[in-house]
Order: structure tokens, then C-alpha cells, then sequence
């Protein structure tokens, strides 16, 4: 998997985005609020313009109860 792709890193994006509307926000300001995370920062990588540190990145999919495998079961 080549993480320099935009592509690749808009999938991620998307994929944040869509768990975090599955979880029943559609703000992601509420949702970052909530989760004492950086609005602007979650902003930035729900659009794929922000690198993710991988302590970021797990902390998501911990709110998100999703492990590492699941999340890239359908990213290719």
C-alpha cells in the first residue's frame, strides 16, 4: 500500500468521515469537541490534508472501536 497515494490517503479520509457520521455525528466539530480533539486538526484530516501521527490514528480507531485490520479490510 503506497501512503504517499492521494488516492489511498482520500480513502482514509473518507473512511473517518464515514465512521464518524456512523456514529452519529454529522458535525465533525461536535464530534472533535467531544472527544477533546482539534477541530481544525480533525477537519484537516477528514479532507486528507493532514498527516496523521500514528498515535492520532489509533486513538480514532479506539473511539471508533474498530482494530487496525478492520479499517483497511477495504482499502486497497
Amino acid at each position: 500500500m503506497d501512503l504517499q497515494n492521494p488516492e489511498i490517503i482520500a480513502k482514509i479520509a473518507a473512511k473517518l468521515k464515514r465512521l464518524r457520521i456512523e456514529k452519529g455525528y454529522t458535525s465533525y466539530e461536535n464530534f472533535a469537541m467531544d472527544f477533546d480533539l482539534s477541530r481544525a486538526y480533525y477537519w484537516k484530516v477528514e479532507r486528507g490534508r493532514q498527516n496523521l501521527s500514528m498515535d492520532y490514528f489509533l486513538s480514532l480507531l479506539n473511539i471508533h472501536k474498530i482494530s487496525l485490520k478492520d479499517f483497511f479490510s477495504n482499502i486497497d
